[in-house]
């Protein structure tokens, strides 16, 4: 229903907010143009104006209505009660019981079993081997050594090198660009809108309702309770304290043994290949030398054994019987029937009809050109030289000869001959017998009886009061709020805006 009554201002709001985006859109390039004129319209023909509308609406009111009602409130009374308990007493009785056990017998026996020795022969033989053996014969030459030693020399060169700059040159241009823009127009049109109205209808109505109340009935009795009680008893002990003291002991730890190189003097000698004094170093030790001792000190505990005399406590126990009446609630349930009267609303429905008016909102469109200026950048390449020194390195060769005197070792062969003894052991196989002793067991049962232990529980009747607690009803009074709806009708202002109508001669649609 109101969504109905809103749809015209719904319309004449987006016809609005289209303009708006249109304009936006390019950028305030083109204004707002009347529709029988070419001259631009000025803000204040095409701005919004508001305008206040009063709007009958119904709307359902609640009238609130106090109410009194009794509700039933129980009280606590506590009643003394006798009842009868029973307790448990345990006690222990022996019953006999048989049971077989295996004892076991064992049985010595004696089984022959043969097995196979194998005995080695030891056999001596003899071969003669050949082998052969190389002495050492050294030889003393020597050789004249030819190598190249490269020396540098520099040479200083120069060269042009070419490379291309690329300067920007402008270039102004125009282009025509064309755009669409759309003009608003705007139709006025009615429309009659079906609306339904419900209208409340109260009709009052009565039930009978079947409820159950339990009425409490009380049973007073009594039981024995019996409760233990710990009584405190003092003595003395005394006990064995197990203390101590630290000392502090010092030991001295020998020093580890470290290995050391130590390093002989050496000495000068003549090289003839160099032509110069060469030092030789001397020869390279290992030394052990051991550290000096060092001191260590550690804490011993020394114990000792003290005797203190401490107070003691400990609980017995005490049984106490005390008798406890109580009360014993059950509730009857009793049924009883009330005739409730409410009311029932049905919603009549009504039919409306009303006419009305809004306006549509038709955008035409119109293309528009106009000549834009840009500039065009282009890169134009230009050559430039310039000259770079630099420096070249030539490797000259140059031929140098050195003597080297080596000695060269020839292995010359030698044959021998040699006797060699040696054993050879073959395996001879003996069957022998042996007797192995083994013993067997058997499992003979016997019969044995033991008295077995069962603890039977029996009942011991006592009386003992306990507190009951009663609950006695009474009617309490208190109010409750209730809300009943009502219809009323009321006006409810509502703005309207929409655009101005324009200031040309003729009506272009926006309204007088």
């Amino acid at each position: 229903m109101r969504a109905f009554l809103w749809a015209p201002v719904l319309a004449v709001l987006l016809t609005v907010g289209s303009v708006t985006t249109a304009e936006a859109g390019y950028c305030g390039l083109f204004s707002f143009r009347n529709c029988c004129c070419c001259e631009p319209v000025s803000y204040e023909c095409c701005k919004q104006q508001c305008y206040t509308v009063n709007k009958t609406c119904k709307e359902v009111q609640y009238e609130k209505q106090e109410i009194t009602c009794y509700k039933t409130v129980y009280d606590k009374v506590m009643e003394d009660k006798t009842i009868d308990c029973v307790r448990y007493e345990k006690e222990t009785l022996y019953k006999d019981c048989t049971y077989t056990v295996c004892k076991p017998v064992y049985e010595s026996k004696v089984r022959t079993c043969t097995y196979t020795v194998c005995k080695p022969v030891w056999e001596t033989k003899t071969k003669e081997i050949n082998y052969t053996v190389c002495k050492p014969v050294w030889e003393t030459k020597s050789k004249e050594i030819c190598y190249t030693v490269c020396k540098p020399v520099w040479e200083t060169k120069s060269k042009d090198i070419s490379y291309t700059v690329c300067k920007p040159v402008w270039e102004t241009k125009t282009k025509d660009i064309s755009y669409t823009v759309c003009k608003p127009v705007w139709e006025t049109k009615t429309k009659d809108i079906c609306y339904t109205t419900c209208k409340p209808v109260w009709e009052t109505k009565t039930k009978e309702v079947n409820y159950t109340v339990c009425k409490p009935v009380y049973e007073t009795k009594t039981r024995e309770v019996c409760h233990t009680v710990c009584k405190p008893v003092h003595y003395t002990k005394t006990i064995q304290i197990n203390c101590g003291h630290y000392e502090t002991e010092v030991t001295e730890i020998p020093g580890p043994v470290v290995k050391k190189c130590v390093q002989e003097p050496g000495c000068w000698t003549w090289d003839p290949c160099c032509c110069k004094c060469v030092y030789c170093p001397g020869e390279t030790k290992v030394v052990e030398v051991q550290c000096p001792p060092r001191k260590c000190c550690k804490k011993v505990w020394v114990p000792e054994v003290k005797e203190k005399t401490i107070n003691c406590v400990k609980y017995e126990r005490e049984v106490i019987k005390k008798e406890c009446p109580y009360t014993v609630c059950k509730m009857v349930p009793e049924t009883r029937t009330k005739t409730c009267t409410y009311k029932v609303c049905h919603m009549v429905k009504e039919n409306h009809v009303k006419t009305c008016t809004y306006k549509v909102c038709k955008m035409v469109p119109e293309t528009i050109t106009k000549t834009c200026t840009y500039k065009v950048c282009k890169m134009v390449p230009e050559t430039h030289v310039k000259t770079c020194t630099y420096k070249v390195c030539h490797m000259v060769k140059e031929q140098r000869t050195k003597t080297c005197t080596y000695k060269v070792c020839h292995m010359v062969p030698e044959t021998h001959t040699k006797v060699c003894t040696y054993k050879v052991c073959h395996m001879e196989r003996e069957v022998k017998t042996k007797e192995i002793p083994y013993t067997v067991c058997k499992m003979v049962p016997e019969t044995c009886v033991k008295q077995v232990p069962y603890t039977v529980c029996k009942p011991v009747h006592y009386t003992k009061t306990i507190q009951v607690c009663k609950c006695v009803p009474r009617k309490e009074a208190y109010t409750v709020t209730r809300c009943v709806p009502k219809v009323v009708c009321k006006t409810v202002p509502v703005t309207v805006c929409c655009p101005a109508p324009c200031g040309c001669k003729s009506d272009c649609g926006c309204g007088a």
